[in-house]
């Protein structure tokens, strides 16, 4: 078939005929996608003024929030295709079909999205909060939707799934407000056990960040072929748990070796 100039005069007068009558359309889907996308914006400011106004808790309300806006997100698209003229039905059926074998394939991670759903609702622990869970341990700087970040004394940033963190064992330093220390020494079978309790707890005494009440215990614990075992356990805030620890045990050391008591394994 030869190419006229009449074949080529008559493909753009009818290309230019339909552009003409697609236009509307074209320039109210466009105008619908640009409008709806600020709008989108703006309603996400407002209401993440209002929760903060409501004083929700920050993981939760950053949360529903991200999932209100990308159910807004495919909305706007699902109406910015139907006014172009494309059939959503078959487009959502598509939809469908790829968001179950995305599912299928992303097991692990739906287990993931479901446990920071659950840490979420039911809050077994918060932000700030210091927990031991799955062989770590750390103060929790941020729930995410699929890990939860945990910072280290060392300053290391640990992320645990939270499918794994829903479903096992987690330790809550935080969520008492108050610890106690499990601190042990041992002394030799010479040394007094009256008097090296009374210097013990005359250390307990003096320190101002041991709280008064829970009480603060000296006990025996164990007999070893050397030596004698004592438990000392204070209570602290957790804030003051970590010194308290460790000024105890060097107030110990000093005071104890003072007076001639010898420290045993």
């Amino acid at each position: 078939m030869s190419i006229t100039v009449d074949n080529v005069i008559d493909c753009v007068e009818t290309n230019t005929s339909m552009l003409i009558d697609y236009s509307p359309k074209l320039i109210a889907a466009f105008f619908i996608l640009f409008v709806g996308h600020y709008a989108i914006k703006i309603f996400k400011r407002l209401i993440s003024k209002n929760v903060q106004k409501r004083e929700f808790e920050p993981t939760l309300s950053k949360f529903l929030i991200d999932i209100l806006t990308w159910l807004l997100r495919v909305l706007l698209f699902v109406t910015f295709i139907s006014k172009l003229g494309i059939e959503t039905a078959s487009f959502v059926a598509i939809i469908g079909a790829a968001g179950l074998a995305i599912g299928l394939s992303l097991q692990g991670s739906l287990s993931n999205f479901a446990g920071g759903i659950l840490i979420i609702l039911f809050k077994p622990f918060e932000v700030g909060d210091s927990i031991e869970a799955q062989g770590v341990s750390g103060t929790v700087s941020e729930i995410q939707i699929f890990v939860t970040k945990l910072i280290t004394g060392n300053n290391q940033t640990i992320f645990v799934p939270n499918g794994s963190l829903s479903n096992g064992n987690i330790i809550n330093h935080s969520l008492e407000g108050t610890r106690r220390a499990d601190l042990q020494i041992a002394v030799s079978y010479d040394a007094d056990l009256k008097k090296v309790k009374e210097i013990i707890q005359h250390i307990l005494d003096a320190n101002d960040k041991i709280l008064k009440d829970p009480k603060p215990s000296i006990d025996v614990i164990a007999l070893t072929d050397v030596s004698v075992k004592l438990a000392i356990r204070p209570w602290a805030e957790n804030q003051n748990f970590s010194s308290v620890c460790s000024e105890t045990l060097e107030s110990c050391k000093s005071e104890l070796n003072n007076v001639g008591i010898v420290f045993k394994n």
